[in-house]
């Protein structure tokens, strides 16, 4: 029996014992012959499955069956939960094959025993300058490390501050390994690494595996497959685990690393400055692109940062060991942290031409950022050249391949459609009657609008939009002009939104791009998505500007177009979840009706909902869910 049947009467069983189950999509059958004949062919897959699908189960099965480690790479946290918490036990309690899992995470992740460590042995230095509530956050994090099996963030039953966990975790870039810190024999981290080369399937995000692509020694162990989950952000994430980023922070977290080893003050408070004159010679370029040649003020900082990097390197590569552990430790984790600045410096005074140089405010601080221009030419050759890789998500550009270096002679692709009845379920309402979005009238008309049609589905409404200015302008007219209640992303973490949201009657949810992609909320706390303008991205971005050019004019059709379809089918994927699910899907921007020269491309990209532009039978349609939302309620 060839792996292609093997997997299909597996899949019957599988699905049968599902508590909802019992059902054969033909889709997820498409799919998962698809993969198991990658597999058995030794080629690779780019496989479009819509929502509802059970895309899940179509590679896990084939992977499974196939024997060969496998690595799973996902965008998202909930669909990783997922996988690990739900498919695969499932699958294996119904299959005579023994297979295990791991997850695998970021370094950063995991409390580092060897930080906590330290707490104990010197609190007085580890805990200056935290505040009072890190202070007992550390504490209950102490307390944490000595009861966790995994030491993993997600297991805390509360969430920290950014400060209370850095000060007991730490990143690749500090990390000096295994074998040179005292407590690498039971590190977290290693132990997770160890689980994982056991396992038969790998469980990672998406920038772990970029990390891995990029990494000299690797991260992960061998493995024969590759199966990439929510792969339209594959070569976003690539772009970032290819380039690097320089600021004036990282150099003053250098200076307050080596500042609890070394005694020279006068040098810290030197590689303090240099920190503060890189950030003051960014300030100015904030948005902008930097050419090849860099702004002078902007490599003299770098000059001098690289020195003084430099000569406190010197300094911590000096100091006599072996009288305190913990201080070895301290001066191996600040050694390597430099270490790591170093290059980046050294590679960020001479940017090839293959890379483009650009500053954004990350954090409140003026960043360098390098990045590659032709991010496929570095990916292709990483991730394809052994084994084989299945991309696959609910929305694929038909440019993906191109777009992350797979040769068309190299890959097969298969698009499955949703099992849901779009037509009936959904409607797709294009605001025609509003202005275009450069008119000054358009945000007043738009919020007028977008509150008029809230009202009318009794809430129950995720508000998209495509900036922060605009969601707080929302924010502003809803508050003044609707009588019901309403979060927004500001107001708490995104899980808890979600949460909190989904559990709720009658609220609404206003968020920006973070939450256009990977939000589930089935059922009746979701009946109207709305989208405030095209999602193109923006013309002054400085990364996709130097793409632009390299494209010439081709550019809108390979950069901005793709992009676009993908992000506003992802947004409108939102609505249906479920074969209860009703809805309207809202875009307050008219130039998805009458701009024909790409209309058809953004229209094709997202699921196959009816159609309309007529305002009162969109009214009348939320009316009539909202109705039944309540009348369900009441029942």
């Amino acid at each position: 029996m060839t792996l292609s049947d093997q997997a299909a009467e597996t899949l019957k069983h599988v699905a049968a014992a599902l508590p909802n189950g019992g059902e054969i999509r033909p889709g997820q059958q498409a799919m998962l012959r698809a993969v198991a004949d990658a597999i058995d062919g030794k080629h690779h897959l780019i496989a479009q499955a819509g929502t509802g699908t059970g895309k899940s189960l179509a590679y896990l099965i084939p992977a499974v069956l196939s024997r060969k480690r496998t690595v799973i790479a996902t965008a998202t946290k909930a669909l990783q939960d997922q996988i690990a918490a739900r498919e695969l036990p499932h699958l294996k309690s119904q299959i005579e094959i023994d297979f295990d899992w791991a997850v695998l995470k970021g370094r950063n992740n995991y409390i580092c025993r060897q930080r906590v460590n330290e707490f104990s042995n010197d609190a007085q230095l580890s805990l200056a300058g935290t505040s009072a509530t890190d202070t007992k956050e550390i504490d209950k994090l102490v307390e944490f490390s000595d009861t966790s099996v995994s030491g993993d963030r997600a297991e805390l039953d509360f969430e920290p501050t950014d400060t209370s966990w850095a000060a007991v975790s730490v990143t690749s870039r500090e990390c000096p390994g295994r074998s040179r810190c005292p407590s690498g024999t039971n590190c977290f981290a290693e132990q997770a690494r160890d689980r994982a080369a056991d396992a038969d399937v790998i469980v990672v995000n998406t920038h772990l595996l970029g990390i891995d692509l990029v990494s000299e020694n690797g991260i992960l162990p061998e493995h024969e497959i590759v199966i990439v989950d929510e792969a339209h952000q594959l070569d976003d994430i690539a772009t970032t685990s290819f380039g690097w980023t320089i600021s004036g922070a990282r150099l003053r977290w250098f200076a307050r690393a080596a500042d609890s080893i070394l005694a020279d003050g006068k040098a810290i408070d030197r590689l303090r400055d240099a920190g503060e004159d890189l950030t003051d010679a960014l300030e100015p370029h904030v948005g902008d692109r930097l050419e090849a040649t860099g702004e002078p003020q902007v490599q003299a900082a770098l000059d001098i940062a690289r020195d003084r990097v430099n000569s406190t390197l010197e300094a911590l590569r000096a100091l006599p060991s072996g009288k305190n552990v913990d201080a070895d430790a301290r001066a191996q984790r600040a050694v390597q942290a430099g270490t790591t600045l170093l290059g980046e410096l050294i590679e960020a005074q001479g940017v090839a031409e293959t890379h483009v140089a650009w500053v954004e405010r990350s954090y409140g601080d003026p960043t360098l950022q390098i990045a590659p221009l032709d991010v496929a030419g570095l990916l292709g050759p990483s991730l394809f050249d052994e084994g084989t890789v299945i991309l696959t998500s609910a929305t694929l550009s038909p440019t993906v391949a191109q777009s992350v270096g797979l040769a068309d002679e190299a890959h097969t692709r298969v698009d499955v459609e949703s099992p849901f009845d779009y037509q009936t379920k959904g409607l797709l309402y294009c605001a025609t009657h509003l202005p275009e979005p450069r008119s000054a009238e358009f945000d007043e008309r738009m919020l007028e609008h977008l509150t008029e049609l809230i009202a009318a589905a009794g809430g129950r409404t995720l508000a998209l939009f495509t900036s922060w200015r605009v969601m707080d302008l929302a924010a502003q007219h809803l508050e003044e002009h609707l009588d019901l209640p309403f979060l927004t992303q500001r107001d708490m973490p995104k899980q808890a939104l979600i949460d909190a949201f989904s559990a709720a009657d009658e609220v609404s949810l206003l968020a920006t791009l973070g939450f256009w992609q990977g939000i589930d909320v089935p059922g009746a706390a979701l009946s109207l998505v709305t989208i405030d303008r095209l999602p193109f991205p923006r013309p002054d971005n400085p990364l996709l500007s130097a793409r632009r050019d390299l494209a010439g004019r081709h550019a809108f059709r390979t950069i901005d177009l793709p992009r676009a379809a993908t992000l506003l089918a992802q947004g409108a994927g939102r609505l249906i979840r479920s074969t209860t699910d009703t809805g309207v899907v809202a875009v307050f921007d008219p130039r998805l009706s009458n701009k024909k020269s790409y209309r058809w491309d953004l229209i094709n990209a997202m699921p196959d909902f009816a159609r309309t532009s007529d305002a009162d039978v969109v009214l009348e349609r939320l009316a009539e869910i909202n109705s039944q939302a309540l009348s369900a309620v009441d029942q």
